[in-house]
């Protein structure tokens, strides 16, 4: 009787551990880079980024050749917790209740976002992956707004345009900002403009 053939078992993927670690250390600079900048810090030099990271001043400039491939995995850890806030569907009875969503929504991201925009208008005239970043969030929003307002509100390009300033990012910097207002008054500032120009349409 022939023995049966013995297959050879299946080899175990070899985990890069080198590549791993590189990863690891990658999304702490990161995270780092978030951290000082949320704190106020605009342009934190590369010796506190490694310093908050827990990695040498050489790894930071080994895995991050430039600061545009910096400034890509910030907006991509951005993207990944403000996801949820800025891109979820807006789910209510009717479109002036989904404005109201929309509105709370982006306040507390926005608020996340102030202190990283408000850092990235230094350098973003020579920052390609800044200028696309911000394009992406300016389309999002606009898209947001769109996927929310009914057919007859659209068919006044005037009032879209006006809605889409009045709830924008630029909105809530002048009121947070320039005019000092705290986060509910921002909050509510928003509200009476869009309540303000869409008046008594149905």
């Amino acid at each position: 009787m022939t023995a049966p053939t013995m297959l050879p078992l299946a080899a175990e993927p070899v985990v890069d551990g080198r590549r791993l670690r590189s990863e690891a250390s990658r999304l702490r600079i990161v995270e780092a880079m978030i951290a000082l900048v949320s704190e106020g810090l605009t342009m934190p030099p590369a010796e506190a980024v490694a310093s908050r990271a827990g990695v040498g001043l050489r790894t930071v400039f080994r895995l991050f050749e430039d600061m545009d491939g910096l400034y890509r995995g910030m907006q991509a850890v951005m993207t990944a917790r403000l996801g949820g806030l800025l891109e979820a569907p807006v789910e209510a009875s009717n479109w002036r209740e989904a404005i109201e969503i929309l509105i709370d929504r982006r306040s507390e991201a926005f608020e996340i976002l102030l202190p990283l925009q408000i850092a990235a208008d230094s350098p973003r005239t020579r920052s390609a992956a800044l200028r696309e970043g911000r394009g992406r969030l300016v389309q999002g929003q606009r898209d947001a707004l769109l996927a929310i307002l009914p057919a007859e509100v659209q068919a006044d390009p005037e009032l879209v345009q006006a809605l889409y300033l009045a709830l924008s990012f630029e909105a809530w910097r002048r009121l947070r900002t320039d005019q000092g207002a705290d986060i509910a008054t921002a909050r509510a500032v928003m509200r009476r403009m869009a309540s303000a120009l869409t008046g008594d349409r149905a």
